[in-house]
């Protein structure tokens, strides 16, 4: 393998310019009569995945269910039941033969019950994968004097991880809702797409995801469907403990899955259950965008919740497919491109969807630490006729052309619709680097203890590997190993943080 990294944030497009045209100019990614319909099935994890469902069923978008054919599944998982409540209140508003959606409250469990699993742990993965090795001196990587908060207040990666895993592997009600919905997910008559939300800087939803997602899509699914996973990324006006280093740890295990490079350098360890589980990609969802107007948390997390439930449902799910579609066109190298391609993502894996902004107001940043370059931007506007203008296209291309440097001028796309004026924004191919969360991260992770920083990590924990931090057995290389063993991953230390390096040949 062979690992360079960039010098700065700017790139070029990796697209050929002819197949970026023909996305602009033929809208070759658009569904054709023999394409769909769709059918949407949303696991939904931790406070912001919540949100996003409760938002979902309670104000169905557009066009959501109007095929016969199509059906829909949601699964929510939280630590506590305070999140999921409204959700169960929902559900009945949507047609029953059609529609499942389902709850899972993680229990908080005593320190007994859950020192007791994951003293287990070496039992539970020996049977999921007999590539395990049987580690004599395992311990739980939990820290055993660790405080165990209540419903609602926030829980640590490395906590939540422990608490999703314990009731996983002994088979209780979260196990019996993945097979439920994974069941769903099969029997759908429509082409299911599935999407996994989560806060990128929370506690629950980002610790558990790096486990459920590959329980869900390389276990239970096979990785027969497609799989998007969906971050919502934080925000400026978030509480403290999402600026407290966590995203450090939680974007390099999400790079260390999803840029096939660094995938295999794990998988040379691990095996091959720990393949990307995002079969369809990763979309990271800026706020900023939304807070810099408001200046009120609440109302931008309403209006990221109503925005992204309404991109994804919308039409029956067709925009979340097209875009998915162009994301495909776009990843494929062009000697091997066939519409049936699943292409490997590269080191710009994330790619940006904005949602529930106003586009008569300045886009800012995006979430972005500096301009990058793209292979294509695409907006996609809503409304009544008379608020689909030119002038509205021009000027939404005219404010993503500040920040992003495309191949070709953005797209605009416009779709008549009831209600209110809308716009999504998605722009492909953005490296963590580019991302203005990441190198304040670094900078809060560097400055905790050895305690804290575990805490913080939630993927391979149970490994014994403590990714984001250099490996005790091979010089240059990530992923110390925190129990007793020769833990490690094939991935240089240097691709984890993001730093400058020459390229390292392994």
């Amino acid at each position: 393998m062979v690992y360079e990294h960039e010098h700065g944030h700017e790139h070029g497009p990796v697209g050929d310019l002819s197949r970026i045209e023909a996305i602009r100019d033929r809208g070759v990614h658009r569904a054709g009569e023999h394409e769909g319909p769709f059918s949407l099935h949303v696991v939904g994890l931790g406070k912001a995945g919540a949100n996003v469902i409760e938002r979902l069923v309670s104000d169905p978008p557009e066009g959501f269910l109007s095929d016969p054919r199509t059906s829909f599944s949601a699964l929510a998982i939280d630590i506590g039941d305070q999140e999921l409540r409204p959700i169960r209140e929902s559900a009945g508003r949507l047609p029953a033969d059609r529609a499942q959606v389902r709850t899972v409250a993680l229990p908080i469990l005593d320190r007994a019950s859950l020192f007791g699993g994951l003293r287990r742990y070496r039992e539970f993965l020996k049977m999921e994968y007999p590539r395990y090795y049987w580690n004599p001196n395992y311990e739980p990587w939990l820290p055993s004097d660790i405080p165990l908060p209540a419903a609602g207040e926030h829980f640590p990666r490395a906590l939540a991880k422990a608490i999703y895993g314990v009731e996983y592997y002994q088979g209780r009600a979260v196990a019996e809702e993945l097979d439920a919905f994974a069941r769903r997910v099969a029997a759908s008559e429509a082409m299911p797409i599935v999407c996994v939300i989560f806060g990128l800087a929370g506690g629950t939803g980002s610790g558990i995801v790096v486990e459920l997602a590959r329980h869900l899509s390389n276990i239970k699914l096979g990785r027969r469907a497609w799989v998007l996973g969906v971050g919502i990324l934080p925000c400026e006006g978030d509480p403290d403990y999402t600026r407290d280093g966590v995203f450090f740890p939680a974007i390099n295990e999400l790079d260390c899955m999803v840029d096939a490079e660094k995938n295999k350098g794990v998988m040379a360890v691990w095996g091959d259950l720990y393949k990307n589980p995002f079969t369809a990609g990763f979309f990271a969802v800026p706020q900023n965008v939304v807070y810099d107007h408001t200046g009120d948390l609440a109302a931008t997390h309403e209006r990221i919740d109503a925005g992204l439930a309404a991109f994804l449902a919308r039409d029956n799910s067709t925009h979340l497919y097209e875009t998915l579609k162009l994301l495909n066109w776009l990843n494929v190298p062009a000697d091997r491109w066939h519409p049936a391609v699943r292409a490997e993502q590269g080191e710009r894996w994330l790619n940006l969807l904005a949602v529930g902004f106003d586009d008569a107001q300045p886009l800012g940043g995006l979430d972005l630490a500096g301009p990058v370059s793209s292979d294509y931007a695409e907006a996609r506007l809503f409304g009544p006729a008379e608020t689909l203008t030119e002038q509205r296209a021009a000027r939404v291309r005219e404010e993503t052309a500040k920040t992003v440097k495309t191949a070709v001028e953005p797209g605009a796309l416009t779709f008549p619709s009831t209600g209110q004026a809308e716009t999504t924004l998605f722009v492909p191919h953005v490296s963590k680097l580019d991302l203005a969360a990441f190198v304040p991260a670094r900078e809060a992770y560097d400055r905790l203890d050895w305690d804290e920083k575990l805490l913080r990590h939630s993927w391979l924990l149970d490994l014994g590997v403590l990714l984001c931090e250099p490996s005790t057995r091979f010089e240059g290389m990530g992923g110390e190993c925190i129990l007793g063993c020769a833990c490690w991953v094939v991935v240089p230390h240097a691709a984890i943080r993001g730093e400058i390096n020459p390229a390292v040949r392994v």
